[in-house]
């Protein structure tokens, strides 16, 4: 796709989309569903602190209303598991955070059949600019999105943002930006990000968790207040995007 074409695909795209990522609880995906989001996440990868079971997941999807998206994330799993954990909730789309192939998450996913997101490890400091997001999104071009996270020690997530002005300016891709987001951060991350891509949604969990006795956040443990201030922040700037596109388009 020419970057004209890219650009021209843009400006329908204009409202960013939320997804609330590593739910555990019942109160946890009201409260995300309450607030708006998109799209809930659960994670199915043993080794993480947010880990539920494929049961789990299908228990907690099961009060979400029509229109928000369960999406289930999944670690260097077995095609066959992936499926199997897949075909207990209808309608789930597949994030895969590990080392997967293009190949392993066509396999996964029935040659594409069930849409799927692909995580993208982008460097921390100035290593991003390294990053070949260009090529990244061409060898993944059956994903729905390609989902932008920091490259941190482990998989699954580290809560840690990567430098979004290193990103290349026009990606043929639609664009999730996700790593170190919060409710005060959020807003200049989609005003940089947004005009990179075809469009833009948002991935957040451990920026709105609740905090512990230390103030660090207890990992899987929602925060609804911080869900709320974390949505009206995507809002606000959906807002000044639409108030003046072009100055943020000419700005990156």
């Amino acid at each position: 796709m020419k970057a004209t074409e890219t650009s021209s695909l843009r400006p329908a795209a204009a409202r960013t989309r939320i997804k609330i990522c590593g739910l555990t609880r019942e109160q946890d995906v009201d409260a995300a569903v309450a607030a708006g989001a998109d799209a809930v996440g659960f994670v199915l990868y043993a080794s993480s602190p947010r880990a539920v079971t494929p049961e789990r997941a299908a228990q907690l999807a099961r009060r979400l209303p029509p229109f928000v998206t369960p999406v289930l994330l999944f670690v260097n799993e077995i095609a066959t598991n992936v499926i199997a954990a897949s075909a207990l909730i209808a309608g789930a789309t597949i994030q895969f955070h590990g080392d997967e192939s293009p190949q392993d998450c066509l396999a996964a996913t029935g040659q594409g059949a069930r849409p799927y997101l692909r995580a993208a490890r982008i460097p921390l400091g100035d290593g991003a600019a390294q990053f070949d997001l260009v090529k990244y999104a061409h060898d993944y071009s059956h994903a729905q999105a390609i989902l932008l996270d920091a490259h941190v020690e482990g998989f699954g997530g580290g809560g840690k943002a990567f430098n979004w002005s290193l990103l290349p300016p026009s990606v043929s891709s639609h664009l999730v930006l996700s790593g170190g987001l919060t409710p005060a951060n959020v807003t200049d991350g989609i005003l940089q990000v947004r005009p990179r891509g075809l469009s833009l949604a948002v991935d957040v969990s451990s920026g709105v968790e609740a905090d512990g006795p230390d103030g660090k956040p207890v990992k899987g443990i929602k925060d609804a207040d911080k869900i709320q201030r974390f949505v009206a922040a995507v809002r606000a700037a959906d807002a000044q995007l639409a108030k003046n596109p072009h100055e943020f388009l000419s700005a990156t």
